[in-house]
Order: C-alpha cells, then structure tokens, then sequence
C-alpha cells in the first residue's frame, strides 16, 4: 500500500521588532516610494541581538507541535533549512531537536538558500514514503539581517528575519505532499552569495574590511532566472501530481518580489484571488518565507481540507523547487494569536525548567564536593 506525506501541524513566528521603508530612509539613500515601486515591500521584521536563528525555529516548531498535538519523543528527524545558521557546526537542527526534547529524533540542517524550505520537504516526504520514517519536523529560520550590509540599498532593503515550521507523518490516506521538483544550475552561484567565511575565503582581517562576510547580489540577473523558473517549476510539481492549472486552488511562491510574483502568476493564468502574498510585512525571509505564508494562508482561512496548494521557491545556489499539495488536516481550531501565546508559554516554561534543571545540578554537585570534604577531613578525636 502506498505511503503518504500529510502536513499535520505549523507554526511560525517573527520577531516583534519592525523595521520600515521609513525607517530605512534614515540609514540609507533611499525612499519608502523606491522600495514599494520595485519589490512591494513596506516592512520586515529584524532580529534583536538575543534572537538567534535558533531561538526563532525553536519558537516556531513548538507552535507546529502544539498544533499537530505530537509528543516530541515521536518525532523521528528534525530538519531546518537555513542559510544563516546558529553555528558553522553543529547544526542549529540539534539545538532545536535538544529544546523541543525530541530524544529519538534524528538532526539535520539544510542549505539551499531561498528553496530550502521546500527542499525540505521534499527530503522529508521522500524518507517518509520509503517508511525510513513516519513523524518529521521541518523548519524554515533566517536570521539574514546579521549577514546585511546595511550600507548597500541593494540588498538590504529586501531581506527580514522570521520561521516558519510543519509537522509532516506518514499515512495510508490518499493526499498530502503529491509531487516535488528540485533543480539546480551552479554555473550562477556567484550572482547571489555570501564570499566570506567558507574554506575559499576563510575568516580574516581582510574578508571583514572587504565585507565579504555580507550578502552580494546581482539583482538584475537573479530577477532574470526567478520570473523564467518560477512558473516552470511550479508547471512541472502540477504535471506530475496529475493536475490542471486551473485546479490550483492556492498559489504559495516564495516572497521576495511581488513582481516575480505576478510575473509567475500571469504565465500561469492563476488569478491574483488564488496568488497568496504576505511580502509587503515581511520581506524576503529566504526559507522561511513559504512557511510563514503557508500558516498566514491557514489563519485567514484561504487552504480548507481538500485544497490543492503549489509551493515554489528559488534562490541561491543557483536552486528552485516546487511542490504540489492536496491539503487534508483540518483547519486551526485555535485562533493565531492563541496559538502563539500557549507556544511562548510553553517556551518560557521550558526554559524555567532547564534552568531549574540546571541549578539542581549546581546545588548537588556543591552538596556532594562538602559531603566528600567532611568524610575526607581526619576525625579529631
């Protein structure tokens, strides 16, 4: 009998702190009106010097866990997609598998820039079709703002900080994660890069006074590959889920521009009613950005069980994937707002316990060391 992949929970979360175009006026020569005209975004959410990669994919898979109603000692692997990891190794997966408690869960992270989420996914529908696994957590963090050049408008206009997570487990129910399309072509990975940092131009004096260490792109060319391999991609996940376009109930891109976004929804006629675009509050949050709109999409009421969804996304590498959806859990019975506030509860009182945790381990191992003193001291008698 055939295995199949089910979105069962999802989460998400951003930092509270806001950044605008006005806002960004001040630091750089540019204008609210230039920003808006050329990528449609208004704001995005940045970061504060405590809010780690992840700390934000931790905020955002306690809320899918909360709302797939999974114990974390079922979860089988752990994958986050990031380009902005916690640390070069280990991987943030195994910090986020370790806060959630996931014990028997494997750990991975995933690096395929923009595309990552759905990279992802794919990874993870394909080890649960092969009965490797049945529970797997799959989560999209950046924290891009630390790798901006805040001084380039170029580039630092159109990225924000966020997580986006989904429980996925296998099922003998026909549905779920249909079809996924993943491709490359390496001969553009310059046009979109981060220079510094890796074994070609190790950490140094001169890749920091060089700002190598900051996000290079081409912009033009990129826009060029996005609008031709957006709806390529998003054509070959709907053929090989046994699809039309025209049953594509929710389009889900990858938010970086809406004007590749409308690029890609006018070459497949899907009207802008099925197109869902969150970008003007967020900017582009590389593989976060596809699961944060996919939960928006949920709270608003847009995906009802038996939706077909297509999710695509493009980014460096150079990469793209897609994939196709028939939509079968239930919708939220818990409103957004209420969701997020029992998953910062949970958090909090997570982190009381470790600590608590923790201090016993101080208290005892003190106790111990004046137990072991006494019993060592000679008798003076």
């Amino acid at each position: 009998m055939p295995r199949y992949a089910h979105i069962i929970g999802w989460g998400k979360y951003v930092p509270p702190n806001i950044l605008t175009n006005a806002d960004l006026a001040k630091k750089v020569d540019t204008t609210d009106e230039w920003i808006r005209e050329r990528t449609g975004i208004h704001q995005r959410h940045i970061a504060s010097a405590k809010e780690t990669t992840a700390l934000l994919a931790l905020h955002a898979a306690r809320e899918a866990v909360e709302v797939a109603d999974v114990n974390p000692q079922d979860i089988d692997l752990v994958i986050v997609a990031t380009a902005t990891p916690e640390y070069l190794f280990p991987a943030t997966a195994c910090l986020v598998q370790n806060a959630l408690g996931a014990e028997r869960a494997g750990a991975f992270d995933l690096e395929a820039g923009c595309s990552g989420f759905v990279y992802a996914l794919a990874t993870a529908t394909a080890l649960i079709r092969s009965e490797m696994y049945n529970t797997v957590l799959v989560v999209g963090a950046e924290t891009l703002s630390r790798i901006l050049d805040w001084s380039d408008r170029a580039t630092c206009v159109l990225f924000g900080d966020g997580a986006g997570a989904v429980m996925v487990r296998g099922s003998d129910q026909p549905g779920g994660i249909l079809s996924t399309i993943l491709g490359s072509d390496g001969s553009g990975g310059e046009l979109l890069m981060v220079p510094g940092g890796g074994s070609k131009h190790p950490a140094g004096p001169d890749t920091v006074l060089s700002k190598q260490h900051f996000v290079k792109m081409n912009g033009r060319e990129v826009y060029r590959f996005a609008t031709r391999v957006m709806a390529q991609a998003a054509r070959q996940a709907v053929d090989k889920a046994g699809w039309q376009l025209d049953q594509i109930d929710l389009f889900l891109p990858h938010q970086a521009n809406v004007r590749i976004i409308d690029s890609a929804a006018k070459s497949l006629k899907i009207p802008p009613e099925k197109v869902f675009v969150n970008l003007e509050r967020y900017g582009n949050t590389s593989a976060a950005s596809i699961p944060i709109a996919l939960c928006e999409a949920l709270d608003t009421g847009k995906i009802k069980p038996g939706s077909n969804l297509v999710m695509v996304g493009f980014g460096a590498g150079l990469t793209w994937a897609s994939c196709a959806i028939k939509w079968t859990a239930p919708q939220p019975g818990t409103p957004a707002p209420q969701r997020a506030a029992v998953s910062r509860l949970r958090y909090i009182w997570s982190g009381i316990k470790s600590f608590g945790f923790q201090l016993s381990r101080h208290i005892d191992a003190a106790v111990s060391k004046t137990i072991d003193g006494i019993e060592r001291k000679p008798s003076e008698e």
